[in-house]
Formats: C-alpha cells, structure tokens, sequence
C-alpha cells in the first residue's frame, strides 16, 4: 500500500442540505423527494414483484445508474438525501435514475401473507435483469448500500455483461458464522427490530450519543417500513453466503468483479471490516476504496458532498462527463484521469492521481483515500 496517495474533500456545504431535526422528524418532509418526474413501476419478476421509480429515458448507450438500498430502509430512506443533493443533479442530468426497493419494503407496502418465502440474496439478484429488460437498459452503473451493495455485487457476478462500474458503500462479502448467528438472535430477543437494525446502519459512537440523525432514523424505520415484510429481509440478509470473490491470482480460476468499482464505507463504520476485507478480495486495478472521515455509518446521508465528488471521479474514468465542473476537488488541487481502455479491449478502468509534485507522472488505479 506504500504507493497509495491521499485524496482531501473539503466540505463546504452543510449535511443534509440545511434540514434540522425538527424537520427530519416530520415522515412527509423527510420522503418528499424534490423532483417530480419519478415514475412507479412494478416489474414482473422471476421471484415476484420490484417495486421501481425512475426518471429519465435511456439515453443510447449510456448506462442507467441503478441503486439498491440497505436492510431496515428503502430507496427514499437510503437515497434521499445523496440524490436530491444540489451537486449530484450535474450527474443526473445525464443518466437515467432507477431506484430499486427490496421486496415489501417501499412506502405503503401491503404485509406479505403468513407463509411467504422472501427470495434469497442469489434470488434477490436474480431479479434485476427483469428491470433491465424491462426499461430497455444496455447496462447498469449500480450504487448500493450494505444488503444492497450485496445484492449489486452478486448481480454483477452472475451477470457480468450488464453491469458497467459499482459504488458499494458498507458491503460486507462475508456470510455471517455461527457466532454471528447467535448474537443477531439474542438481539432480536432483546431488542425491538428497529433498535436491532440500527445497531447494523450506524456507528457505536452514533448509537451511543444518539444523534439526531439516529433518532429520526429510528422513527422512520419503525413508522415507514412494514415491520413484518423487514423482518423477512432481514432475517434473509442474516442468512446469507459468502460472497464468491477472490483477488485474481490469488487462487486458481479466480471469481472476482469484472467492472470497475469504488468501495465507501465511513470511519468506525460497523461494516468497516467487511469493506477493508471486500477490498483485499478485488482486482486492484480497477478497484477504488474511499474511506471517509466524519461520515458514520451512512455516509450518503451524512457525506454527500464528498460522496458526490468522488462518484463524478468514478464516472470519468469510465470515460462519461469529461467536461463536468469538479469544484471542491478542483479548491483542494485534485484532477482526474480517465485511463485507456485495458489491453484486452474491455470497458475502461477508473484511475485517478492527486496533482501534486510527488504524484506527477504516477497512476494508481487502486487508492485508499481518505476524506
């Protein structure tokens, strides 16, 4: 790791867009998405019904970003406040958006009927190419969050052609032991299930002071997600298997993420460990790991300036919006460069550098950054 070069974000504009707590605390103020040109639509899948909005047409070959969110929450609830961010609507305008929510968690969800068999996390994944399908994508940038990032990583092994790059924030490639087992089983007999999925999204410290980022998070996960269908994802989420990735090289016939991908997950994170271990398991040269200071265990609500920047950098060096203003990147002396396409012809790698004497003239595909 001795060539790994840090990247600063400084941030300059308040979390959560100027929302205090009085206003998180309000369930209509806290989902009201700002832009009216979602569309809902329930696609037809193998394993049953998605429950998916989205904005904006296919636009050629340009990919459509995808998001699926954690366990406990959905896309409102995960992707709110990072999609509705002023910065990220440079991005948007030029992508389709298709938010994702698990089975039974959106808003409004009826409650699944005694005996329901929720999918797998396989069979979760196995669903998205009906979405793809449906809206005519050519292929998918996806942007998931701990269970989500789970679900998009094992879509993108099962179905590596339409999957052109990944943001997976706080994914844990890992199955969850006997121990693990347990303790979660303990947990849920000790503690209400939003209570026990909290101690899942957030940071020791954050549960500990109780923030009130925490607090409101409590109320809406009690209140907006159907608490049966939860339990359902969640139990399922608890349930499963190791992700089957490993560093090329590192074992015969290697199975690991053929896109580029930019791993996120916060300081003191619970899912740090995972990440980090994630991160061990990937092809370092097409493999980005930002671990964000000040962030918690959410850093697309907490963060999204800097989770912003950072995904601008990703999406050039894919080759997509060379001409976009990077302007807090730009206030602390970073640039982009967008590499050449991999000797086999393959889709293009992410690479940045940081702009500084000492990094002139070298390019590290693989970055640990701290922000």
């Amino acid at each position: 790791m001795a060539g790994l070069q840090e990247l600063r974000f400084p941030e300059e504009k308040p979390l959560l867009r100027g929302q205090d707590a009085a206003e998180l605390e309000n369930s209509d103020t806290f989902l009201l998405a700002t832009d009216t040109d979602w569309k809902e639509h329930d696609i037809e899948t193998p394993y049953g019904l998605l429950h998916v909005v989205i904005r904006g047409s296919p636009k050629g070959n340009r990919p459509a970003i995808l998001t699926y969110h954690d366990v406990g929450l959905n896309h409102k609830l995960c992707f709110n406040t990072f999609f509705n961010f002023e910065d990220m609507q440079e991005i948007t305008k030029h992508f389709v958006v298709c938010h994702v929510d698990a089975p039974g968690q959106q808003v409004g969800a009826s409650q699944f009927p005694q005996g329901y068999q929720f999918p797998s996390m396989e069979q979760l994944a196995a669903m998205l190419p009906s979405v793809v399908q449906h809206f005519g994508f050519k292929y998918v940038i996806g942007i998931g969050v701990g269970a989500g990032a789970y679900v998009l990583a094992k879509f993108a092994l099962i179905f590596p052609d339409l999957v052109e790059g990944l943001v997976l924030i706080n994914i844990d490639p890992n199955g969850k032991g006997w121990i693990d087992w347990a303790a979660t089983k303990l947990s849920g007999l000790t503690s209400t299930l939003p209570d026990t999925v909290l101690s899942h999204l957030f940071s020791q410290e954050e549960l500990v002071s109780s923030t009130e980022l925490v607090q409101s998070y409590r109320q809406q996960i009690g209140n907006v997600v159907n608490q049966a269908n939860l339990q359902l994802f969640w139990n399922m989420y608890n349930s499963r298997r190791d992700l089957d990735i490993n560093r090329p090289g590192t074992v015969p016939n290697a199975k690991t993420l053929r896109c580029p991908v930019m791993l996120v997950v916060g300081d003191n994170a619970p899912a740090e460990d995972g990440v980090v271990e994630c991160n061990s398991k990937l092809d370092p040269t097409t493999t980005t790991f930002l671990k964000m200071a000040d962030s918690g265990g959410l850093p697309q609500v907490t963060q999204p300036g800097k989770l912003t920047e950072a995904f601008k950098y990703f999406l050039q060096g894919m080759g997509y919006m060379p001409s976009a203003s990077m302007t807090r990147l730009a206030r602390s002396r970073t640039a982009s460069l967008t590499s050449a396409s991999s000797v086999d012809g393959s889709r293009p790698q992410a690479c940045t550098h940081s702009e500084s004497s000492e990094g002139l003239g070298q390019v590290n595909h693989t970055m640990e950054v701290s922000c």
